[in-house]
């Protein structure tokens, strides 16, 4: 899919005076007064411990709930976007959920291909090339005619992110990625994530906008290069790992030294 080119100096998501409020609450504000400007090809990590709100905020980020006050905005166009003559700039951004959140009566061949067929109105076998180049990116060719409840969460997880890369998203939101993962699925993300950043081959080596939630900051040291913690209702935006160790020891000694990956 050809996305339209970034206007200069627009950052690639900005909030101004941002509410965000609670999925499970509807009463609730998990982060008050958020003002947070995510520039072309950043890499944040958002951390927080569990119960602290990442995933509504990163729900709010992907246009999936409504700011309860304030201004967010994508690519300078205010979310969220429900019109049909601005889902171009919508689709310019993907979300990964936590689990992945797919289809269980559909394949993981299918479900990969559901974005191209509802947005670009693709007949399967027109679909068939790009998800299988996908498939094989993420390591699930061998899982593609098979259902998710077939399948392990550690694979369900890369199928989410099959899916949410098939329109080819500038910015890519993803939600807990490394949440109940072994060393070997826990480095296969890293890596991945590393190399979307940088420039994949399956995004014809364009460097992707990344923003990634985690309990845990420790294995995003040396990978993400913005880093901001969610905590107290307020999201607290700290930049560069120098900015980070240069924060006080109580904000983050539980999310370097007994972060969990959960929540």
């Amino acid at each position: 899919m050809e996305n339209s080119p970034a206007k200069p100096n627009v950052p690639a998501l900005h909030m101004e005076g941002v509410a965000v409020g609670s999925l499970r609450n509807p009463d609730a504000v998990v982060a008050e007064e958020v003002n947070w400007t995510v520039a072309a090809g950043d890499y944040w990590a958002l951390a927080g411990l569990q119960g602290s709100g990442k995933s509504d905020f990163l729900m709010l980020a992907g246009s999936l709930t409504v700011p309860r006050r304030g201004r967010y905005r994508l690519f300078g166009e205010d979310m969220p976007i429900y019109e049909e003559a601005r889902l171009k700039t919508r689709l310019r951004l993907g979300l990964v959920f936590d689990g992945g959140q797919l289809f269980n009566h559909l394949t993981v061949a299918e479900n990969t291909a559901l974005p191209l067929r509802y947005h670009q109105n693709l007949a399967p076998c027109e679909a068939e090339a790009e998800v299988r180049d996908l498939l094989q990116a993420m390591e699930l060719t061998p899982w593609a005619g098979r259902t998710p409840a077939t399948m392990g969460r550690s694979w369900q997880k890369r199928a989410g992110l099959a899916r949410a890369l098939a329109l080819q998203p500038e910015v890519l939101l993803v939600d807990n990625p490394l949440a109940g993962l072994d060393l070997r699925h826990t480095n296969w993300w890293l890596s991945f994530l590393d190399q979307l950043s940088k420039g994949h081959p399956i995004l014809r080596g364009r460097p992707m906008t990344l923003v990634v939630t985690t309990a845990d900051l420790r294995p995003w040291k040396g990978r993400a290069r913005q880093f901001a913690i969610l905590k107290n209702q307020r999201l607290l935006v700290l930049g560069a790992w120098a900015q980070l160790q240069a924060a006080s020891e109580e904000m983050l000694h539980e999310l370097l030294t007994e972060g969990t990956q959960t929540g």
